[in-house]
Formats: structure tokens, sequence, C-alpha cells
């Protein structure tokens, strides 16, 4: 096999934003030529699959602004410097819906754009969910809590009315391998 790496030369960040930093780095390309690449770092986040005794699956109403439009989601959220995966997906489930999981199991990683950004989405499924107070969203976020049948939240994505990739990934991996 062909080694298509390319290696860095110098770069910099051309915008530092509060959630994003965009990078501009100088490569060296696999024939020795140089090439520009443009991306997003991004600091990591986790999507969780909440799914209660019953069948019924946990989801999320929110209004996304780059599309001005409201989606269908799981449960989610980005990590914060120095925490690890698994608890920034109990702080978030949290957060977002006041409910807790006592079991936690994580179903794979999730790279979300690959030609231009560095995101990664850890995916959880959540189980022995309870209720644990009262959802203490982050100022500025305003989050309608669903709960679905799966097979029904399933058949949402099949028909479009969820199109949130992490959300049908989620949906679609519990589904396929551990139902």
């Amino acid at each position: 096999m062909k080694d298509l790496t390319e290696h860095f030369i110098a770069g910099e960040r051309v915008y530092d934003g509060v959630l994003l930093k965009v990078q501009c780095d100088l490569v060296r390309l696999p024939d020795g030529s140089e090439g520009t690449r443009e991306y997003i770092r991004h600091p990591g986040a986790v999507a969780i699959v909440p799914v209660f005794d019953d069948g019924r699956v946990l989801l999320e109403r929110q209004f996304r602004y780059p599309h001005r439009r409201v989606f269908i989601e799981l449960p989610a959220g980005k990590l914060e410097p120095g925490e690890p995966h698994l608890d920034t997906a109990k702080r978030e489930l949290l957060e977002e819906t006041g409910y807790a999981a006592e079991e936690w199991t994580r179903l794979g990683v999730l790279h979300t754009a690959i030609a231009y950004t560095d995101e990664a989405i850890e995916l959880y499924l959540a189980r022995k969910i309870r209720e644990a107070g009262a959802a203490q969203l982050d100022a500025g976020e305003f989050i309608e809590t669903l709960l679905l049948p799966f097979d029904e939240a399933v058949a949402m994505v099949a028909d479009g009315r969820i199109t949130d990739v992490e959300t049908v990934a989620g949906l679609l991996w519990v589904r396929t391998f551990l139902r």
C-alpha cells in the first residue's frame, strides 16, 4: 500500500473562536510537492443514546442556527478541557435532560466531516435511566425533550425527520448491533 501521509511543514491559526479554531497548514504531499490544508479544530464531543427499560429512547428538539431550523437529536455535548469522555456523557445527559443512567456502554467514535474538521464524537449507550432532577441548561440553550418508542425514532431516520449525523448513527448503531 502507498504511503498517503501528508506531513506538516508550518501552520497558523487564522481564527480563534470560543468553540471553533480554524487552522491553515502548509503540508508536504506524498509526491513531495506542497499543499495547503484549512480545517476546523474542535475540542471533541459525546452523544448519548438513552434507552429506557421499556424500549423508549430519549431525544431532544433544538433549534440549530446554521440551518435555521429545529432538529431532533440525541443528547450530546462538547468535552471540557481534560474531561474524560464518559464523564462528559454523564454530565451532558443530566444537564440537558434531568436524567441519569446506571449503565453505560461505549459504542464507538464518529468523525463527522473528515475533510474539514478534526471533530470526533464518542457514542455511548445509556441504560437504566432514572429521573435525577431538573435539566440545567447552559445560558442561551433551549431544549425540549421527547420520549419515543425506539422503532418510531428509527422510522424518523428512514423518512428524513431525523437527519443529524450522530443521531442517525447512534440510533442505527444500537438497532443494528445491540438489539
